[in-house]
């Protein structure tokens, strides 16, 4: 491609409102342009990084038996009732109406979809198991885009669905996935973990993992073992149960005045006391239940387990009036001690350590002193329901946790019967008997992974990529095309890398040479040939943009050069 009529728009100054260098560098080096808020035109060297990865993800999607297709983005909403998610699912999924005022959404993913078009055509176990996937653009509508494309509205996805005759049969479907994308992102050069996770929205029982690619900026946070292989997002990683429980105090349970401390920190500077020897007690609405969650004051409750321990479809904090009507005082002054009957009360495993408490005494300004679990509030039985922290026990028994931040760029999951079940997806077995297909999904954020990409391939200068994903893999200069020499020896090597193979972006632009080799780095192709000076003795100055490594090279060595390059 000639750069003198590429559509390659260009910026040297960081954007307004570009806060992450994947977003700075993908509008400076002319990948994307904002249309609206969430929302990108990807211009034509961002489309060819894109279309690099979707062909990795085709060629390991095919290795691993599965067939592509591609659905629909608009959606019958009769659909997301059947499954039940049309309510679950939130504000993020956007509706709309046809002419005829049906309703309709537009796809945030697609498992009612391709679980119909499987239920209508597969009816017997002879024509299973089968993987379907697409690569397709998808739209949430996030309360906050941010970082570019990967927080987005609108954004393209790669989602798989595998459908089985049984558990076995999906957990060797799992494994293949699993092992599929472990090839995917390390062929897009990253350095990732894949880590257990929570199934969110798309639910399902039984497994899931996330694949993280490792990054300051991510919006993740991993839990990983400091000796072992164990790894987990932080929202699941479990805690264990390595408490001993406490003796009673001989003083009973006292009401104090509290005037104004309404938090830990205030408690803790009031009383001058220990975090660890206070009671948090935090009200949630399960499924419009009310419940009670008591940990130590130096933990944090994790709604995602309590909603897990609860099986609960949606966990939430209790508005201000709600905990007023519901515990007779407001937020600050919420305990366990003479609860309401009908609020069920959750204790942290850490809690038993406690031997003379502090906790809300459920009165405005006041609280209880001398508090003993057990003693002084029924306790059925100790669970996790807290954040797990750097420093503790590895819940594989090795190790301490230690925390990073991770990008989520895939997520596999081990759906079972949730959507079979929800859809009627049954096949008829060996005997002849109805059972419901035995599901799972596996999806990759496409325009994400190239963002991620350039979070960890990335200089002072601009992009850095890997080989594998590049717009192109030679960027060929000429510094002064008036020169005949060095305009004649670039059509020259032009022709003859583009026969070679090479997808070669060729600077035949009339413009200085500092603005050729400022664009150069910026836009961060793997290898940069220069036709300069030497032109006419047949040498040009070839440079390896990862690492800076630069050498001059008769054009009689350089391919037998440029094949060095990539080992």
């Amino acid at each position: 491609m000639r750069q003198q009529l590429f559509f390659n728009p260009t910026m040297r100054d960081i954007p307004q409102g570009a806060d992450v260098p994947s977003h700075q560098l993908m509008l400076r080096a002319g990948l994307i342009r904002q249309t609206a808020s969430g929302i990108y035109t990807f211009l034509p060297l961002g489309l060819k990084v894109l279309r690099n990865i979707e062909r990795i993800i085709q060629e390991e999607m095919e290795k691993a038996g599965a067939q592509e297709l591609l659905m629909p983005a608009i959606q019958p909403a009769e659909l997301w009732e059947e499954s039940g998610r049309l309510k679950d699912y939130g504000p993020e999924l956007m509706r709309l109406k046809d002419r005829h005022d049906r309703d309709f959404v537009l796809g945030p993913t697609h498992e009612e979809v391709i679980t119909s078009l499987v239920r209508d055509h597969i009816t017997t176990y002879k024509k299973l198991p089968i993987t379907l996937y697409q690569i397709q653009t998808k739209y949430r509508d996030e309360r906050r885009p941010r970082f570019g494309v990967l927080r987005s509205r609108e954004f393209i996805m790669k989602d798989a669905y595998s459908f089985d005759t049984d558990r076995s049969g999906l957990d060797t479907n799992y494994e293949r996935m699993y092992e599929a994308y472990q090839n995917i992102f390390t062929r897009c050069g990253l350095d990732f973990r894949a880590v257990e996770a929570d199934a969110g929205a798309i639910g399902g029982k039984g497994g899931t993992h996330e694949f993280m690619v490792l990054s300051q900026i991510g919006e993740d946070t991993i839990a990983f073992s400091d000796t072992s292989q164990y790894a987990a997002n932080v929202e699941i990683a479990a805690v264990l149960d390595t408490y001993e429980k406490a003796v009673p105090p001989a003083a009973s349970l006292e009401v104090i005045d509290t005037p104004q401390m309404k938090t830990i920190d205030d408690l803790t500077a009031g009383l001058n006391l220990e975090k660890a020897s206070l009671l948090k007690s935090v009200l949630f609405i399960a499924d419009e239940e009310p419940v009670l969650v008591v940990c130590r004051g130096d933990h944090e409750v994790n709604d995602i387990k309590v909603g897990n321990a609860l099986d609960a479809r949606e966990v939430r904090l209790a508005e201000p009036d709600e905990v007023q009507d519901i515990m007779g005082t407001e937020a600050g002054f919420v305990g366990p001690v003479g609860a309401p009957s009908q609020v069920k009360i959750l204790v942290d495993a850490a809690v038993k350590t406690i031997s003379s408490g502090i906790c809300g005494a459920n009165e405005k300004d006041k609280h209880y002193q001398n508090v003993h679990p057990g003693r002084d509030f029924p306790i059925t039985e100790y669970g996790d329901y807290r954040i797990v922290q750097e420093g503790d026990p590895s819940p594989d028994g090795q190790g301490k946790i230690r925390f990073a931040e991770g990008i989520e760029v895939g997520h596999v999951f081990k759906l079972g019967t949730k959507y079979s079940e929800a859809l009627g997806a049954v096949y008829l077995d060996e005997n002849g008997r109805s059972q419901p297909m035995v599901m799972g999904c596996y999806g990759i954020g496409v325009s994400r992974l190239l963002a991620a990409v350039i979070e960890q391939h990335h200089d002072e200068n601009g992009i850095t990529w890997p080989g594998s994903v590049a717009p192109f893999d030679v960027h060929l200069l000429v510094l002064n095309p008036k020169q005949d020499d060095q305009h004649e020896l670039g059509e020259q090597l032009y022709t003859r890398l583009q026969d070679n193979g090479y997808a070669v972006l060729y600077d035949d632009r009339k413009e200085r040479a500092g603005v050729k080799f400022n664009d150069s780095d910026l836009i961060g192709l793997p290898v940069r040939i220069t036709c300069g000076k030497k032109a006419g003795d047949g040498i040009v100055e070839v440079k390896r943009r990862r690492d800076g490594k630069m050498e001059e090279v008769h054009v009689n060595e350089l391919f037998s050069y440029l094949e060095t390059l990539r080992k």
